[in-house]
């Protein structure tokens, strides 16, 4: 019986590098479609999601998270959970890996990847909404795909921004419309259920990615942000019929399903088309991006 190996968070965080963790997920996008489910239940603000994916020649996953909003009032991370990843040619589990390592590099790596197929080469000022845990590995990974990118935070509580740009030299935005209208690359990390970023402010040439919203309730962008953008989701699977962010507007015929021009899984049509047009990636997070993280961070770390 195979013993499987226990990867923590330092170690990860010492090996694990944001190019390399694109690449592989590109990769792995190119493999046979991920089979996935998830569960989600609901207690007021909190969530338990469950979340399975397997992809054939890369193995199997199964990751459950806790999403409880509240956990900041009590100094705890509002996302906990748990990760195991089974081997694909005998189903033994192959390693326990640290949640929360998980979690940061799928979740900023994902968005990384659609910044570095669909933003401008030579974006470096970047506009972050929110001032999280998911805020600061942003600035880590897009300060990876971006060398020399200046970065300004928004929240709505302006101390909590304050205090992350204290810690990683960014600034802080006082004034949203502005900022957005500076920004050549846009990313929303909030857990808002009413849209924060609206297009009226979007300026020719920019990139969107819209990371917080994962569940029905949530938007973090108004409709005319997605009228005026070309959109791009990181999984059709995982956002058309789960997140508010897509699935409200589709609903209201605000936007259609063939107005989604490609996933990752059509890797080669996530592209750029003009230096004037503005782009949106809708991250969805799904269990197969959680697969992809933890087999490379196995890979990398516990080889």
């Amino acid at each position: 019986m195979t013993t499987p190996k226990f990867i923590t968070y330092e170690q990860g965080e010492a090996a694990l590098n944001w190019l390399a963790l694109t690449d592989a997920l590109a990769e792995a996008h190119r493999l046979p479609e991920a089979e996935i489910e998830d569960i989600f239940l609901y207690r007021g603000e909190d969530t338990l999601l469950s979340r399975a994916a397997w992809i054939d020649g890369l193995g199997s996953l199964v990751k459950t998270a806790t999403i409880f909003p509240g956990n900041a009032a009590v100094e705890k991370p509002a996302v906990n959970g748990a990760v195991t990843l089974f081997s694909d040619r005998t189903g033994e589990a192959e390693a326990f890996v640290d949640f929360h390592l998980v979690t940061k590099w799928k979740t900023a790596g994902d968005s990384l990847l659609a910044a570095r197929r669909l933003a401008r080469p030579e974006s470096r000022n970047i506009l972050i909404l929110g001032a999280g845990t998911v805020a600061a590995s942003l600035i880590e990974a897009y300060s990876a795909g971006f060398p020399g990118a200046k970065f300004t935070l928004w929240n709505r509580t302006a101390g909590r921004a304050a205090q992350l740009a204290e810690q990683t030299g960014a600034l802080v935005a006082e004034d949203l419309a502005e900022a957005v209208g500076r920004a050549d690359i846009i990313a929303t990390a909030t857990m808002s259920t009413e849209p924060v970023l609206k297009g009226e402010w979007l300026q020719p040439g920019q990139h969107i990615d819209l990371i917080g919203a994962y569940r029905p309730d949530m938007r973090e962008a108004d409709d005319e942000v997605l009228r005026r953008a070309r959109l791009f989701v990181d999984s059709r699977a995982t956002t058309v019929g789960h997140i508010g962010e897509i699935k409200d507007p589709l609903a209201r015929g605000v936007i259609s399903e063939e107005d989604i021009i490609a996933d990752f899984y059509q890797l080669d049509a996530v592209r750029r088309e003009s230096d004037t047009e503005i782009t949106v990636a809708k991250n969805g997070g799904g269990a197969h991006l959680d697969l992809m993280t933890a087999r490379h961070i196995l890979d990398w770390v516990g080889a």
